[in-house]
């Protein structure tokens, strides 16, 4: 009875990186060729990475890619009798198509090519690509491979078609960004596929950090039965291999290809640390410097970073003011040192008072109140780009998904910045998350999650001063900016009206803040960014 060994390569591509993504591709179908391969999955787009986005618009890159194309086929016919299937950029008469097409033997032995193309949340196919309803269905050890790529499992009718073509098994080339709840959305998909269709599926994911998005890897293999087969690793790089026999029973063929998923804040932890060593490294940067405040988000940031980059490639700077608390002060050291990051501490009393006597004639007879504050953090944000402009090295900012939605952060002072780690992470969650990476190491002080949260710019400041109690202000995010409820529908929940109608004025008139935030890894089903376009200029009103 025919066996047809299929590798799942997990693939960290860059976006625009065209000759060593293919390199990637070359690399991954040698380690599957040595380990007896018939087939290699590549995932989705991963010459050209994903999402390439407005390059796709350049005819020079679409003509590079091809040459690269054309030159891994080359390269893979010396890998005898391995099938790999790439994901790339096909024009054909002046359109693009969002395709993958099969190699063996220094040849292109067939071409599929995109049916149903996302326009929501992050994605925006449609701009660039043109679907197709042809499938492609080709023969190995006597028997039959379809192939779809990623949205088209989502549709019935695109599986079907391969199906009715003849194939018994789908391959499915994906790249699909992390989310919390995307594995098991993912799985709930390819299971109904799998009913639909009677193929058995193998589903293969980008993995690796490209701009706001996470590719979190967790590639799978149904059987006929739509019964697990194999699971490929969360964040992780490799090539994994199952064996599909011609009765339809699929075993994995490397121990790593069955392996559980981690829990919600491990995923998410990992997400954002696979998220800011890639943002940090494709780019390259040597390393991440993070104002350090004694604080909970600041504490979560410098853990990711120490995780990401390394000890020796992080600086923490604390900046106190006349309103840092002296446990302030000693919980910063206390972490800097247990992470073994370079520490330093610029008093930013005669800055700020600096700042204060220049404004003084201009201030005089108006109160006290916010400028003040956001003084300081301007001051603060100042050194750390100083620092950052000197050494090379990226400003790492420390707001959270609570703070952007409610502007609680200062333009050009908090918020100054390359890359903003938590910034789709709600508070509630840091908390977690902190929790969670203390199970793995004590390296955040006890204090510093125990504390009452504040920013330190005047006397016996809390956040709650300002802001509901973060449990309602989270539920409140969730379900109007994640969950497009309405403030009817929120208040019926049981929210307190004059909380969501405090919350909903907050994410309207800071709009224009988040505009010019930092881009940051995206963890929840909506992020402020590539998901989020709402008009800064915005005459809407909405009221419990």
């Amino acid at each position: 009875m025919s066996v047809v060994r299929v590798g799942i390569a997990q693939i960290n591509a860059c976006v625009g990186d065209l000759a060593g993504n293919a390199a990637r591709v070359l690399q991954a179908a040698r380690q599957a060729h040595g380990h007896g391969a018939d087939i290699l999955v590549a995932p989705e787009l991963v010459l050209t990475g994903y999402p390439p986005e407005d390059l796709l618009l350049r005819p020079l890159f679409i003509e590079r890619q091809h040459a690269e194309l054309d030159k891994l086929a080359a390269e893979l016919a010396g890998l005898a009798g391995l099938h790999v299937l790439v994901g790339h950029v096909e024009r054909r008469e002046g359109r693009l198509y969002n395709a993958a097409t099969l190699l063996a033997g220094g040849k292109r032995l067939g071409t599929y090519c995109k049916r149903e193309l996302p326009n929501y949340s992050v994605f925006d196919e449609q701009r660039y690509f043109t679907p197709d309803t042809r499938p492609l269905v080709f023969e190995l050890k006597g028997q039959r491979f379809g192939v779809n790529i990623c949205e088209d499992i989502w549709f019935d009718r695109t599986a079907r078609a391969a199906a009715e073509a003849g194939a018994q098994v789908l391959l499915v080339p994906n790249a699909s960004p992390y989310n919390v709840g995307k594995q098991a959305e993912r799985l709930m998909i390819a299971e109904r596929t799998v009913a639909a269709t009677g193929c058995a599926l193998v589903y293969a994911n980008l993995v690796g950090g490209q701009d706001e998005l996470v590719f979190d890897g967790a590639s799978f293999v149904l059987d006929r039965q739509a019964r697990l087969r194999a699971r490929l690793p969360d964040f992780t790089e490799g090539v994994n291999l199952v064996d599909v026999h011609a009765d339809g029973s699929i075993e994995p063929a490397t121990p790593e290809a069955s392996v559980q998923p981690y829990g919600e804040e491990e995923q998410v932890w990992n997400a954002l640390v696979l998220g800011t060593r890639d943002y940090l490294g494709k780019n390259g940067f040597p390393g991440a410097i993070i104002g350090l405040s004694g604080g909970i988000d600041s504490a979560v940031v410098l853990a990711v970073a120490v995780d990401a980059l390394g000890a020796e490639n992080v600086r923490a700077v604390m900046m106190p003011s006349r309103y840092t608390a002296d446990i302030s002060l000693t919980d910063a050291r206390d972490m800097a040192q247990r992470l073994g990051v370079q520490y330093d501490e610029i008093v930013i009393g005669p800055i700020v008072d600096a700042f204060e006597r220049a404004l003084a004639p201009q201030f005089a007879g108006l109160p006290v109140d916010a400028t003040e504050e956001n003084i300081q953090a301007r001051a603060r944000g100042t050194l750390l780009m100083a620092l950052s402009n000197k050494t090379g090295r990226l400003v790492l900012t420390t707001g959270n998904k609570s703070e952007m939605t409610t502007g609680y952060c200062t333009l050009y002072g908090d918020m100054a910045g390359g890359f903003a780690v938590i910034k789709d992470v709600p508070k509630t969650l840091v908390y977690r998350l902190a929790a969670w990476r203390n199970t793995r190491g004590d390296i955040i002080p006890e204090r510093i999650i125990t504390r009452p949260p504040s920013a330190e710019l005047r006397p016996d400041q809390k956040d709650q001063d300002s802001l509901p109690p973060y449990d309602v202000l989270d539920g409140i995010v969730v379900r109007y900016m994640e969950q497009n409820a309405s403030a009817a529908e929120i208040v019926a929940e049981g929210y307190p009206p004059a909380a969501v109608e405090q919350v909903l004025r907050l994410i309207r008139i800071n709009e224009y803040k988040r505009r010019q935030a930092p881009p940051g890894p995206r963890i929840t089903p909506r992020a402020f960014g590539r998901d989020w376009r709402y008009p800064v200029t915005n005459g809407f009103r909405e009221s419990p």
